[in-house]
């Protein structure tokens, strides 16, 4: 994920669907992402990063029409309330935050681009894209056939329905549906597709070739395999040579579980941020909670484990604020045994590594593929010792280091 100094770097994270916003699964995701960009504009590369919002989709329709509520006012409760969890974590706003109803004009360039390499067919009103117009499709998840269209089924594609030419063929451009709202298209009213809005906003944003995607494990098939697919096939032709068309590379963050079962909406079994918060919990507690474990790991949301991170708060806290104090001004010697008298009384305890040190190995931990709890190793060393040996320049230069490398607020 390394660019050259002072480049551009580039980053696309799919985005919320908003409703049930924000669970733990989605602030560790994009707390790890957070990483990412204060890593890159640490090492002084332009960052532009672009993250959408699905605020028209079929579960945010299903969740509006269950609630009797209209469908935009949820999507921008549930963005709003997004947006603050995201504040008061301390994750870095992105460059651009996009929506697919804003989108829209964007959506129907990328369409018209594949209805032109011939890649759309029609379905009873429904606009489908072949798969069959990508050699390439498959080249991001690696999976075969049987596999994908099993995962299709469980993520929101429709794999049997009648008179698709491949299972695997996703929409691009759904026709109206009763109750449900539509826009003008050159494919008769509707809305779009999931997976060509993050090829469009991402392409748009970005360029042909950018960087990173990221997202979740359960993103790999079939929302990325998707998107780059149509972006291969409507921009093929205008990449560098030796250029890939859409990422350079692709990284997936681990699935949080409760209570041992991933956290989801379907199974109801979310912890939410906002709740945390309105309990009085710190929110960075929660933040080095989920830093704890690595973003490719899967793990488990529990009680002790936020427990534990509100200690490591808290012992850094004490730590530096010790280490901040100036020391004492001693008194002069009056004889020699008090002179050694006073030297049996000096702090003991292990060496207290410099500011400088502890910058360069954190900044090293997060340059090895964003390994977060071996950078909070290196705080919880130097917080072991800090309070022997005050330091105020180096206490300052370690702050620093845990507020802009990590994101925590001391």
């Amino acid at each position: 994920m390394a660019a050259a100094a002072g480049s551009a770097a580039t980053l696309y994270a799919c985005g919320i669907t908003p409703y049930d916003a924000t669970h733990i699964g989605h602030a560790a995701t994009y707390i790890a992402w957070d990483l990412l960009v204060r890593a890159w504009r640490d090492a002084g590369h332009q960052v532009t990063y672009v993250q959408n919002v699905t605020d028209v989709d079929d579960p945010l329709l299903e969740r509006a029409a269950r609630d009797g509520e209209d469908w935009r006012e949820l999507a921008a409760r549930e963005i709003a309330r997004f947006r603050g969890d995201m504040e008061a974590l301390r994750v870095l706003p992105p460059t651009y935050y996009v929506g697919a109803v804003e989108a829209l004009p964007v959506i129907e360039r990328l369409n018209a681009l594949l209805a032109g390499h011939g890649a759309l067919y029609d379905l009873e009103g429904d606009t489908y894209f072949t798969r069959s117009a990508d050699p390439s499709f498959g080249a991001v998840s690696g999976l075969d056939a049987a596999t994908m269209i099993e995962l299709s089924a469980e993520r929101g594609g429709d794999p049997g329905r009648p008179g698709k030419k491949d299972p695997l063929d996703p929409l691009v451009w759904l026709a109206p549906r009763p109750g449900e709202p539509s826009w003008p298209s050159g494919f008769g009213p509707g809305r779009p597709g999931w997976h060509v809005e993050c090829a469009a906003i991402a392409t748009e944003y970005l360029g042909v070739t950018f960087d990173v995607q990221a997202g979740g494990t359960d993103l790999i098939f079939p929302h990325h395999e998707m998107s780059a697919s149509h972006a291969r096939v409507a921009l093929g032709d205008r990449a560098r040579p030796g250029e890939p068309v859409f990422a350079r590379r692709y990284v997936h963050a681990g699935m949080v579980r409760f209570g041992g079962e991933k956290m989801s909406k379907s199974l109801g079994n979310l912890v939410f941020v906002s709740t945390l918060l309105a309990d009085g919990v710190d929110p960075m507690a929660i933040r080095l909670a989920t830093l704890a474990h690595h973003y490719r790991q899967d793990w488990d949301w529990t009680e002790a484990g936020l427990a534990a991170a509100q200690a490591r708060l808290d012992r850094w806290r004490a730590a530096w604020a010790a280490a901040s104090r100036p020391p004492s001004q001693p008194f002069p010697p009056t004889s020699s045994a008090l002179s050694a008298s006073s030297a049996s009384l000096a702090p003991s305890g292990p060496p207290v590594p410099s500011g400088q040190s502890v910058l360069t190995a954190v900044r090293d931990r997060l340059a090895d593929d964003l390994d977060a709890p071996g950078a909070l190793a290196v705080i919880d060393t130097w917080a072991d010792g800090a309070g022997s040996v005050p330091g105020p320049s180096d206490a300052a230069l370690v702050g620093d280091t845990i507020d802009a490398l990590l994101g925590v607020r001391l």
